[in-house]
């Protein structure tokens, strides 16, 4: 009976991962509240706010999750170089790193935004602008570390690995999509259209292509090849 009693009452214990999601979220409802507690700061919007977080977990998942078995030397160079050359190219279209403002350059300084977004690192310079928001910067890195672990799960050699991300729709079509919506928000109404979508629909964006970088569908397949 006293087993019987003792196994009743047991209280499971989480996995370490588990534990370690647990903690992580917490130091972000933690986060939370100390920006609305102790900063000028006010959260406006919610569902801001929500976005950067959600772009914070699903990369720090992708991060944590997704593991790459060790390629040759050659192929690892040139699957580094490759994923980031794509992280690169990222952060210009998707605004990170932009041309300087010259005279008017003000340089360095933290801007205290929502946890997710700030606080963010910012440079403006005379030749280059730089702007660290957290989330982007965070989920940039995931996007070029699955493109790092598809051209080494899918090279037979380096150039198979190659050609793979120059085929791979969900590779590609991030960038475009980032460079459409800069292009076509010249407008007056529908540059503050695409300012109050912009965040939706870069996270959209971002979800969308994580799951296409998981799938890893290419221009052969897409058009029922072998």
């Amino acid at each position: 009976m006293a087993h019987s009693d003792s196994a009743a009452f047991s209280i499971p214990i989480p996995s370490t991962r588990a534990l370690y999601w647990t903690l992580f979220l917490n130091t972000q409802l933690l986060a939370v509240l100390g920006y609305v507690l102790y900063t000028d700061g006010e959260i406006q919007s919610y569902g801001f706010l929500l976005l950067g977080l959600v772009w914070i977990n699903v990369a720090v998942w992708v991060l944590s999750t997704v593991n790459v078995e060790p390629p040759t030397d050659r192929l690892r160079r040139r699957a580094i170089a490759l994923s980031a050359g794509y992280f690169l190219l990222l952060a210009v279209a998707g605004g990170l790193v932009s041309a300087g403002v010259g005279e008017a350059a003000t340089g360095f300084r933290l801007a205290i935004l929502p946890p997710g977004w700030g606080p963010a690192p910012l440079y403006s310079g005379y030749y280059v602008n730089i702007t660290l928001l957290p989330a982007y910067v965070l989920g940039y890195i995931a996007l070029a570390w699955l493109v790092y672990a598809a051209i080494v799960d899918t090279a037979g050699s380096a150039k198979a690995g190659v050609l793979g991300l120059f085929t791979c729709i969900s590779c590609s079509w991030p960038v475009i999509a980032v460079v459409g919506s800069t292009l076509f928000g010249g407008g007056s109404i529908v540059a503050a259209s695409a300012l109050e979508l912009s965040y939706e629909l870069s996270t959209a964006v971002f979800l969308l292509t994580v799951v296409l970088l998981y799938w890893r569908p290419t221009l052969t397949s897409m058009l029922g090849g072998r």
